[in-house]
């Protein structure tokens, strides 16, 4: 059971989108949204920039990730052994 328990935590947080301050090269404040992996996606991106930013809205000043495989590369229609990471850098107006 405790294993199973484990497991379950390690794959839920494995879906969360993570959220790091950093400034830019103009002084700005802007936040670094890491949204990698296979139960994530750039909508997750962008839902955590706009909780982060409370409503206010943000800009997006950069992104940075894995190119989207095609079809006929997937496993049964699941991109299968490969890591596909996403982040965005947004400023929150």
């Amino acid at each position: 059971m405790r294993t199973f328990l484990a497991l379950f935590t390690v794959l839920a947080l494995a879906g969360c989108a993570s959220t790091e301050n950093t400034y830019l090269a103009n002084g700005e404040q802007g936040l670094t949204i890491d949204c990698s992996g296979e139960a994530n996606s750039w909508a997750a991106c962008y839902e955590k920039a706009d909780a982060s930013c409370a409503g206010t809205g943000y800009r997006i000043v950069g992104t940075e990730g894995t190119p989207q495989a095609n079809e006929s590369d997937k496993t049964l229609g699941v991109n299968v052994g490969n890591f596909t990471s996403r982040s965005v850098v947004v400023v929150c107006k």
